[in-house]
């Protein structure tokens, strides 16, 4: 049985994460206390207790879910669980890359908890609020997803953002390019064209002010090669080369997540179970409906890692 830990991404938060964790583990605790003293900030807190207006804000959501998933891998840990020994891979989806690669060793606590904020920020500010859009196009074939996002281009950006399988697919860009582009879509059959009520138009091209940030926070930081390959979002494909990660994931801020291809590729490489370690069950969902051979498992409570400890030894 091959095994790897995916991580999650923003839209997974939610009030109260990670208490339960915290009221239980010491190692928990110990991870909530060195993120909020990285970050100069009480987040466990705002984690904890909300309220889910600050919590949901980009620059807290982002290294919130990180310390939750970087938490349930020190407990794992404390009782024994190695990643290099026991886990194959790891990947993340979108700031989840960054948790993958905290607890696979490439970045410190500290430092993975910073460059989620500055990620946060920099994601926020690249474009004024109002002016960029995202959507959710279900139910049309990648191909047609990216006829339409060129067509809808000639009226501004628009690219697909997310390959979230299971026929969803994300679109995002320019308010007026994405409203055009989800017309399109239900005009081409699409089962749904959603707006998406997000604060900006995350992994497109009007992100490249954040990328600018990140390569120059990226630079600050030490990367060591991860004890576990990494599938990265943008290459759907391993990778271990410290400084591949680091331009990969610059690219990511304006790339695409290509979450189904990192699921298919899973299948195609002898995985079995992909553990979605953090808060939440949204990979585990599509895990399901991405690759039927593959199991989600999602390690979020105590019983989850008692279970887990159990199954993988």
């Amino acid at each position: 049985m091959s095994v790897a830990f995916t991580f999650p991404g923003q839209g997974s938060q939610a009030v109260g994460m990670g208490k339960e964790l915290a009221d239980t583990f010491p190692e928990a605790r110990a991870v909530f206390q060195e993120v909020d003293d990285a970050l100069d900030q009480k987040l466990s807190a705002i984690m904890f207790e909300g309220p889910e207006e600050t919590l949901t804000l980009t620059a807290n959501a982002q290294p919130a879910l990180m310390a939750v998933s970087i938490a349930v891998m020190r407990v794992l840990e404390a009782r024994g669980l190695s990643l290099k020994d026991k886990v194959s891979y790891v990947a993340g989806h979108s700031l989840g890359e960054y948790s993958a690669l905290c607890a696979a060793g490439t970045f410190s606590l500290a430092d993975t908890a910073r460059l989620l904020r500055i990620r946060g920020n920099a994601m926020q500010s690249a474009v004024p609020v109002g002016e960029g859009a995202m959507a959710a196009i279900i139910g049309l074939e990648q191909a047609d997803v990216e006829a339409i996002c060129q067509e809808a281009s000639k009226g501004g950006s628009c690219q697909i953002a997310n390959d979230n399988g299971g026929g969803q697919l994300v679109i995002s860009g320019s308010k007026p390019a994405v409203e055009v582009a989800a017309r399109l879509a239900t005009d081409k059959g699409a089962k749904r064209a959603l707006m998406l009520s997000v604060s900006a138009p995350f992994h497109s091209a009007l992100m490249a002010p954040a990328a600018d940030a990140m390569r120059e926070a990226l630079a600050a930081v030490a990367a060591k090669a991860p004890v576990v390959p990494l599938i990265a979002n943008v290459r759907a494909a391993p990778v271990s080369d410290p400084q591949e990660i680091v331009r990969l994931l610059v690219e990511q801020v304006t790339g695409q997540v290509r979450w189904r291809e990192t699921v298919e590729w899973f299948g195609a490489n002898g995985v079995t179970t992909l553990y979605e370690v953090g808060s939440g069950k949204v990979l585990t969902g599509l895990a399901r409906r991405i690759d039927k051979s593959v199991t989600g498992i999602a390690i979020n409570t105590p019983a989850d890692i008692d279970n887990a400890l159990a199954e993988i030894g």
